[in-house]
């Protein structure tokens, strides 16, 4: 009779540890394998610099260029990816001002033209850097990418006006980033893609 009580117990805790697991993933949200922290993926460069000091630009060595093309990869595909769908909110903290308002007009343009855009990102064929220089205590990094991408615009009609919906294209950019380095702000802002 005293099994059955402690079979009761042990039913009712696993009840109640469900239903605990059941509210945290309601709240917490559960992970998708895509949830890359694009506002850290930038790496940890350089240590945070007092004013005074300045950064020897030749210390940006192998490993941390390696580990800068990373976090560029994914701000790549981010920004591109957001940009195509209109949706600039979820990459404003990935672009300076400059960037952010040209790219701001052309989707503005791109929506009151009643134009779509659909885009569809293979992958990155290769990356890297072209070249690195300090100006004013900003580090600047140029980076090549060579990508996949397909890519079309489309009227509200659904026809498509310029592109290919069924064809991968080979895609060349040249984007410059920046940071401060008087700052202990880990992230590295898209200041140009016409270089």
């Amino acid at each position: 009779m005293s099994y059955s009580f402690e079979y009761i117990d042990i039913i009712l805790l696993a009840m109640i540890a469900g239903f605990i697991f059941l509210r945290l993933r309601g709240i917490l949200g559960k992970k998708t394998g895509y949830e890359e922290d694009i506002s850290t993926s930038f790496p940890h460069d350089f240590q945070p610099q007092k004013t005074e000091k300045k950064i020897d630009i030749n210390s940006f060595d192998e490993a941390q260029k390696k580990e800068f093309l990373k976090g560029a990869d994914i701000a790549y595909e981010t920004i591109i990816t957001n940009f195509s769908k209109g949706n600039l909110k979820d990459i404003k903290s990935l672009l300076n001002r400059k960037v952010y308002e040209e790219f701001k007009q052309a989707v503005d343009d791109r929506n009151s033209k009643g134009h779509i855009s659909d885009t569809t990102f293979i992958g990155i064929n290769s990356s890297k850097i072209k070249k690195h220089e300090l100006k004013n205590n900003f580090l600047e990094i140029t980076v090549d990418f060579v990508s996949e991408i397909i890519s079309s615009i489309k009227d509200r009609e659904k026809k498509t006006i310029s592109g290919d919906p069924d064809k991968i294209k080979k895609v060349y950019d040249t984007w410059k980033f920046q940071k401060d380095t008087r700052t202990t702000n880990p992230n590295w802002l898209l200041i140009d893609t016409q270089v």
